[in-house]
């Protein structure tokens, strides 16, 4: 696989301060630039910006992936194996609620994978996953 260049997202937030605290001090991504209504951050080297947007009454959504009922819309980062490992080893030790612990999904199949879901305080799903052979990130 090539080298790929950092994404950009940026996701709605209601509690600036609270998600500002979730993605420094839980997640421990390094802060960049803010201002009093948007903060950015390195997510293993991705730039995510949290924005403030006032709650709203949005349902969560979600998909059936492998019996799993999979909140959408949804963001992450495709993480090494290892490190996919030692992060979900810190983030349970941190007390984070995972909407889908750590498994590993399509075991023996095209596509396998290691992943997890849980939500930022403002309810915002993220997925994190790790290939033990990423040539099948796009496998069929």
């Amino acid at each position: 696989m090539q080298n790929i260049a950092p994404f950009h997202v940026a996701i709605p937030v209601h509690n600036l301060d609270e998600c500002r605290t979730f993605y420094r001090d839980v997640l421990e991504c390094e802060e960049g630039r803010s201002s009093d209504l948007w903060v950015d951050f390195s997510l293993f080297g991705h730039q995510v910006v949290i924005h403030y947007k006032p709650k709203s009454k949005e349902e969560l959504h979600t998909n059936a992936v492998d019996g799993k009922n999979v909140p959408v819309p949804h963001y992450g980062v495709v993480l090494p194996w290892d490190t996919f490992q030692s992060f979900s080893k810190k983030l349970k030790s941190k007390g984070v609620e995972f909407v889908i612990e750590p498994y590993v999904r399509f075991e023996g199949e095209v596509g396998e994978q290691a992943t997890m879901f849980f939500m930022d305080p403002s309810g915002n799903a993220l997925e994190f996953k790790a290939f033990k052979d990423v040539g099948q990130l796009f496998a069929k």
